[in-house]
């Protein structure tokens, strides 16, 4: 188990320090802006979506390791889903993070975020791009918090 929790690590590490998709995407349809005041972890999602698919989808912001690496990782997840499958994986992390459901079968590698339940407050830093994503799909245009 020593062995699992360390790969875990690396990979948070990894895209905590080389974010994937973490750019202003100038052509964006929806701009949502995210904070965690516990943290201080910011986030602004920036999502274009085209019949109904996230064509594209990319971050900036700053905040902890776990954080990032949940932002960069939703990003490399979601482009090219459909904006019902973004939602529906959205609830499946959710629940992942927070204890609710089992592996995370189709969560693939965010599955490295399943022991983040044992740290509740962090559940926080792990969900602030998703709660940013989730405002993005339903058209909200105001920022969004952990609080």
């Amino acid at each position: 188990m020593g062995d699992l929790r360390d790969l875990y690590q690396e990979v948070i590490l990894d895209h905590s320090r080389k974010p994937r998709n973490f750019r202003c995407l100038e052509e964006a349809d929806h701009r949502v802006d995210g904070f965690n005041p516990l943290c201080g972890d910011k986030v602004t999602l920036f999502v274009r979506l085209e019949n109904g698919e996230l064509k594209d989808i990319s971050f900036q912001g700053s905040g902890c390791a776990i954080s990032t690496a949940s932002a960069s990782m939703m990003t490399e997840k979601l482009k090219g889903k459909s904006t019902q499958e973004a939602m529906r994986l959205f609830d499946e992390f959710h629940d992942l993070v927070t204890g609710k459901a089992g592996q995370g079968a189709d969560l693939g590698k965010l599955a490295v975020f399943s022991g983040v339940c044992e740290f509740p407050i962090r559940v926080k830093c792990a969900t602030l791009a998703w709660h940013a994503l989730k405002a993005a799909l339903i058209g909200a245009e105001h920022s969004v918090s952990t609080e």
